[in-house]
């Protein structure tokens, strides 16, 4: 008789394998690597946001800078920048809303792009034609023809080319 200890292992060892099995699936790994490459990728925009796009935005608009922009919720806030107001009180912080709003058009227009561009590359592998037949695979592809138009439903074994010995 099993002791419920050795029972608890062996389920415990049971699942740990299904784990496993399920980790290694090639869906799981792609997921993680897409999660990994996605961090990467939004830490890459964030950068091209914060770090060139606003800033042009800013010298265009004569130093306009969003993240600073907020209307304050309460009387006692009297700061002029955001970090200073969020210490005195509640604040509407839009100008980052607004900042994290372009990041994410910026995003999914570079996603866009990156799968259309995926799919193009797609269409013209599909659009490719066949490649040509060699010599035996034209005689194979005849000779599947052939059998297919005989009505060999009719035939009996004398018929056939067995039974014309």
């Amino acid at each position: 008789m099993n002791s419920p200890a050795s029972q608890v292992e062996e389920k415990g060892l049971r699942m740990l394998n299904e784990f496993r099995a399920f980790a290694m699936k090639g869906n799981v790994i792609d997921l993680a690597v897409g999660i990994i490459i996605g961090a990467a990728f939004g830490a890459i925009v964030s950068s091209l946001v914060g770090d060139i796009i606003m800033p042009i935005i800013g010298a265009i608009t004569g130093g306009l800078d969003f993240s600073n922009y907020f209307t304050p919720l309460s009387k006692s806030v009297t700061a002029n920048n955001l970090a200073d107001a969020k210490k005195q009180g509640a604040v509407l912080a839009w100008g980052n809303f607004l900042t994290l709003t372009l990041n994410f058009i910026i995003i999914a227009f570079v996603m866009f792009g990156a799968i259309r561009f995926v799919n193009r590359l797609k269409r013209k592998d599909e659009a490719a034609p066949p490649p040509k037949l060699t010599r035996q695979e034209e005689l194979l592809t005849e000779i599947r023809d052939l059998l297919k138009s005989l009505d060999v439903r009719g035939l009996r074994p004398s018929d056939t080319a067995a039974g014309l010995k």
